[in-house]
């Protein structure tokens, strides 16, 4: 099993002189047709987070493929890493999307945190009383959790607050995971952090802080699997300690799948934690992250299985079925999907390597575990971990085209690049050649 990089256009989507980015991996921001693509608007290519910084929410349109952002929203409830959790609504007429925002509301379950859904044809709204984290393929419900809660103990992906500081308690059975109604507003707690702490307990949790993170939908809405955080150190993620867990969206039917609980020696008095790199944890033996269906019942995920870290397979969540993907050519963390229409292709990329800060974008072949480099992009070392720009891989959904966020021309900007020549069945794929670094470096 060989690798390979193909020389292609890669098209800037964005040229009005803003920055532009959309966010996570999980979620496609093309909508169905493929000619809107969603992105958050901002002024500045990094900036501290503070509650009063507002970005806009908008669309570009690829079919005229001139650069102008059409703002339909704005919000100052977001991040660098996942955005404002902005999506397309699934279920709806395909004009609808949703994102979070900040209220003046003080009597919901997250005081000044909501959510609207916005019709980006008519400029229809409502606004919905809790922020999502993720919203079901159906489009009739949502899954929430504090972001004041994941700003205390993940700060990348929460959001600050200056109304309430969080001060959260470690694992609390009034919090956790809640499934909101999209048409009414109304909530359940579907699993709270007390209930996880008790589901198949560790002993190192009895003094950690308890938080969840890539809550994820299956495709038929009726399977959700997240991760299950806790740490005695919310400051250094590599005392981040880990298992995935699936469930019904009503909490019921609870499944552990995998437990990366280990020794830690970072908890020691005299360890350095300013010493660990921006991206020491991505790249950490025991990590457990970036899980996504694959279909139901499957599930792809970086983590260790049997004494060993790959990307695995959960083939059957039910009877325990697991295999490795891409064994020796697959051999660090990413941000991993299956194509929505040929579940042949995994589409992820790297980290920066730490003496070049390049990250490479590929697609890997499950057919022939051939892994197909698409390029490789300059991160700005100067970033830090909460402004950093991962690619964050995301597909259209008929599977011929990528889009990532990249700072490698120097703005924070979306870019798409066409890849039907590798994965339509006619295609063939032009320049096959040598790994080339620095293709796209600006």
């Amino acid at each position: 099993m060989t690798s390979m990089t193909y020389d292609y256009q890669c098209v800037r989507v964005g040229r009005n002189g803003a920055h532009h980015f959309f966010g996570y991996y999980n979620k496609s921001n093309w909508d169905y047709s493929g000619r809107k693509l969603l992105a958050q608007e901002a002024p500045w290519r990094d900036k501290f987070l503070t509650p009063d910084l507002a970005v806009k929410v908008g669309y570009f349109d690829m079919e005229k493929n001139d650069g102008a952002f059409h703002e339909v929203g704005e919000t100052r409830t977001w991040n660098w890493q996942m955005g404002s959790q902005l999506q397309w609504l699934g279920g709806s007429d395909g004009n609808k999307i949703l994102y979070n925002i900040r209220t003046d509301i003080d009597t919901t379950i997250y005081p000044y945190f909501g959510s609207e859904i916005r019709d980006v044809h008519t400029g229809e709204s409502k606004v919905l009383p809790m922020p999502v984290y993720v919203a079901a393929p159906n489009g009739k419900w949502a899954l929430s959790v504090d972001y004041r809660r994941l700003y205390k103990t993940h700060q990348t992906i929460g959001y600050p607050c200056s109304q309430i500081p969080p001060a959260p308690s470690l694992c609390p059975a009034q919090d956790g995971i809640w499934n909101m109604d999209l048409e009414t507003g109304e909530a359940t707690l579907a699993a709270s952090y007390q209930q996880l702490a008790a589901f198949h307990p560790r002993e190192s949790m009895k003094k950690a802080i308890h938080w969840v993170s890539h809550i994820e939908v299956n495709p038929s809405s009726n399977r959700v699997l997240f991760l299950h955080r806790w740490t005695e150190r919310v400051l250094d993620e590599t005392c981040f300690l880990h298992r995935l867990i699936t469930m019904a969206p009503d909490g019921s039917n609870m499944r552990l799948l995998e437990c990366s609980d280990h020794p830690l020696p970072q908890l020691a008095a005299d360890f350095d934690s300013s010493a660990v790199g921006t991206f020491d944890y991505e790249k950490s033996e025991w990590q457990i992250s970036h899980p996504l269906w694959r279909q139901d019942g499957e599930i792809i995920v970086w983590g260790p299985h049997a004494g060993r870290i790959h990307y695995h397979l959960y083939e059957d969540i039910d009877n325990g079925k697991v295999s490795v993907i891409g064994d020796g050519v697959l051999t660090e963390n990413g941000h991993m999907t299956f194509s929505p229409v040929n579940p042949r292709w995994l589409l992820s990329d790297t980290y920066p390597d730490s003496t070049t800060n390049e990250r490479i974008l590929f697609l890997y072949d499950m057919d022939t575990g051939k892994r197909h480099d698409l390029g490789s992009f300059y991160a700005d070392p100067s970033l830090s971990k909460e402004n950093r720009c991962d690619l964050h891989p995301r597909w259209r959904p008929d599977g011929l085209a990528v889009c990532i966020d990249s700072m490698h021309e120097g703005d924070r900007d979306m870019y798409a690049i066409d890849v039907s020549f590798l994965v339509s069945p006619e295609g063939a794929a032009p320049n096959e050649k040598g790994p080339s670094k620095g293709l796209f470096r600006g």
